[in-house]
């Protein structure tokens, strides 16, 4: 069992192929039908170390294991001064959130125009296009040719898409919570 877990950990922390992460096909090839086993172990040891499994379907409601991608993420968000730490501005990670907000509230996909002319009320054009440019390739955002914007799979791996979406909706203007403490 040492053994599976050692080959297991090497599988999903060590890049392999152009994106990160293991089918889940992959991992019983090298580990056995019981894969999923130490799949469980190896989740529970690397909770001591603040990280965990996530699987990741590559279809809402597909339950195939066997197709699914399983990643090592952070077991907890980041709080802003680790993303700052990490490389991030507090500017692109609003511009991030918008965009996938508004690409989420249209059923995971809407024209590069509409997404730009959301974030251009905050941001200059040349900025947005340019954070727009940048989540797209770290992962978060997927263009298509007929500039069509998808969530990522870095989203999907590393953000919580119902709690972001909740956030932004329960998000009130600044002149409205002035009026109400007064």
């Amino acid at each position: 069992m040492t053994r599976k877990l050692m080959i297991a950990a090497a599988m999903l922390l060590f890049a392999s192929h152009r994106r990160p992460g293991v089918r889940g096909w992959e991992l019983k090839h090298r580990l056995g039908k019981n894969y999923m086993k130490v799949i469980d172990i190896l989740n529970s040891r690397l909770s001591q170390l603040g990280l965990r499994i996530k699987t990741v379907f590559e279809e809402e409601g597909e339950e195939n294991l066997d197709r699914a991608r399983f990643y090592v993420t952070l077991a907890h968000p980041l709080t802003m001064s680790d993303l700052v730490t990490a490389g991030w501005r507090i500017d692109e990670v609003a511009a991030l959130a918008a965009a996938l907000s508004v690409i989420s509230s249209r059923g995971g996909k809407a024209p590069l125009r509409d997404v730009l002319e959301v974030l251009e009320t905050k941001f200059p054009k040349w900025k947005a296009e340019a954070y727009l440019e940048r989540a797209v390739r770290r992962g978060y955002i997927n263009k298509t040719d007929d500039d069509i914007l998808t969530i990522g799979w870095r989203t999907r791996v590393e953000l919580d898409q119902k709690t972001l979406l909740k956030a932004v909706l329960e998000a009130q203007p600044q002149e409205k919570e002035e009026q109400k403490e007064e």
